[in-house]
């Protein structure tokens, strides 16, 4: 191992650390971009995950307010059915008192 090298063969190993070294950082580049991207794509996601939080928030607020209003219906239409069958009595019973004399 004492023995000297030739310039030719320094000169060869140079290149061949030089090559070795830009093969490297070509890799450790794609790498910084692929973290740059998977930051971002989690960025994204982290917004979608909010906005579909909000979604679901005011999807729940609005089957609320839907069952409100459906319950609305269900109860006017008793209530007229209610005050129908009531008036119909009221006639029915008006009617047989004044059959009877009252």
């Amino acid at each position: 191992m004492d023995t000297p090298i030739s310039r030719a063969e320094h000169e060869e190993f140079c290149r061949r650390i030089e090559e070795e070294n830009n093969r490297q950082n070509k890799r450790i580049e794609l790498l910084e971009e692929n973290a740059k991207r998977l930051e971002l794509l989690n960025i994204s996601i982290e917004k979608l995950a909010v906005n579909m939080e909000s979604m679901l928030k005011e999807l729940v607020q609005q089957g609320k307010r839907l069952e409100i209003l459906e319950s609305r219906d269900g109860e006017m239409w008793r209530k007229i059915v209610s005050h129908t069958i009531t008036t119909i009595l009221g006639i029915a019973i008006g009617f047989i008192f004044r059959k009877i004399g009252m």
